[in-house]
């Protein structure tokens, strides 16, 4: 585990009891910084998206709206790694809050255990995360462009680099393309998006079919039509390749 990073963390609770024993709690990890603490949902979300945290606990119930909805409105801004634990103490959430990707749920009030629990799988997801890391920035270093991107989503624009990229997906019930990123985050892309402005990024992203546009720099094999990608897409399965885009991608392939 890599004990010398330091990681930021904001705590949204409305109730000061709760910030204080989370920031009680906290104080014995040396390895964490609380970057901001707030008892309102709306001075929440803006302080989210500053400091940028890399863990949020964050109340569910709150007077001006729930942690749930928050989460929700500003979802499709997070563009960093965060993982958030649900802190309440209505049990009858969880599936919810499961539902919305919460990295865990604490209810009110924990055990120290409960919360030693909490805290080691968060180190233990950014411990796979940094090796994660480790791996994109080793195959970047065989990749002979390493290009950034500037990628226009629904909320505005995004920076990537190309090694953040695994694949693109049309999603045909919105009618919308979206990119997904090693993290496994998946980025919804403006409407009128196609996939020709997507191929022009880069001579490394291969359409597959009429729905799929692929990283050829992950391609790890081709077995019949099938694309079987690295780490960490090797567990995506549906990578088909249609007829007509074939020796198109064939034809990158060899020429990497």
């Amino acid at each position: 585990m890599i004990m010398n990073k330091q990681y930021n963390v904001v705590i949204i609770d409305d109730e000061e009891i709760g910030i204080s024993n989370l920031s009680q709690s906290l104080s014995n990890f040396n390895e964490i910084s609380i970057a901001g603490t707030t008892q309102s949902a709306q001075t929440g979300k803006n302080l989210i998206l500053e400091k940028k945290p890399d863990l949020l606990f964050l109340d569910v119930e709150m007077p001006e709206t729930s942690g749930l909805e928050l989460l929700h409105d500003i979802k499709n801004l997070i563009n960093w790694q965060m993982q958030v634990v649900f802190y309440t103490a209505y049990e009858k959430y969880m599936l919810e809050a499961l539902r919305e990707s919460a990295f865990d749920y604490l209810l009110k009030p924990y055990k120290e255990n409960e919360f030693q629990t909490v805290m080691n799988r968060f180190f233990d997801s950014v411990d796979k995360e940094d090796k994660l890391s480790s791996f994109i920035d080793s195959l970047s270093q065989l990749i002979p462009e390493n290009r950034t991107f500037l990628i226009a989503t629904i909320t505005g624009y995004i920076t990537l680099r190309q090694e953040q990229i695994g694949y693109f997906e049309y999603a045909k019930e919105n009618k919308h393309w979206y990119v997904t990123l090693q993290n496994g985050k998946s980025i919804q892309l403006k409407r009128n998006t196609k996939a020709e402005d997507i191929i022009k990024l880069s001579k490394s992203f291969a359409q597959i079919n009429q729905q799929q546009i692929i990283n050829i720099d992950y391609l790890a094999m081709i077995e019949g039509k099938k694309c079987v990608l690295y780490p960490p897409y090797e567990e995506k399965q549906d990578l088909i390749i249609s007829r007509s885009f074939l020796k198109s991608v064939q034809d990158k392939f060899n020429l990497i």
